[in-house]
């Protein structure tokens, strides 16, 4: 998977988590979770859970703690996807 197609899809999983809807439209890896998409801890941990399920992947507590912004969640999944291959 290219880093945009994994870019589409966690903007799929992070769209129920968020009200900013219009900075979600707009979102690149340089876009933070937090402050950019108002998305709090526990929203977090939640697309965490939904980015594990989609990937069949497995996030640990070391990887999740880095997933602050949009390009770190790529580089983990993307990391994790090719383990698994």
């Amino acid at each position: 998977m290219t880093r945009q197609e994994i870019l589409n899809e966690l903007q799929k999983v992070i769209s129920p988590y968020t009200t900013n809807k219009e900075m979600l439209a707009q979102i690149n890896e340089d876009t933070d979770l937090l402050k950019d998409l108002k998305i709090n801890s526990a929203n977090l941990v939640d697309i965490i859970i939904d980015a594990e399920a989609k990937y069949d992947i497995e996030i640990d507590y070391d990887e999740a703690d880095k997933m602050m912004n949009v390009g770190s969640c790529i580089d983990v999944i993307s990391e994790k996807i090719g383990q698994k291959q």
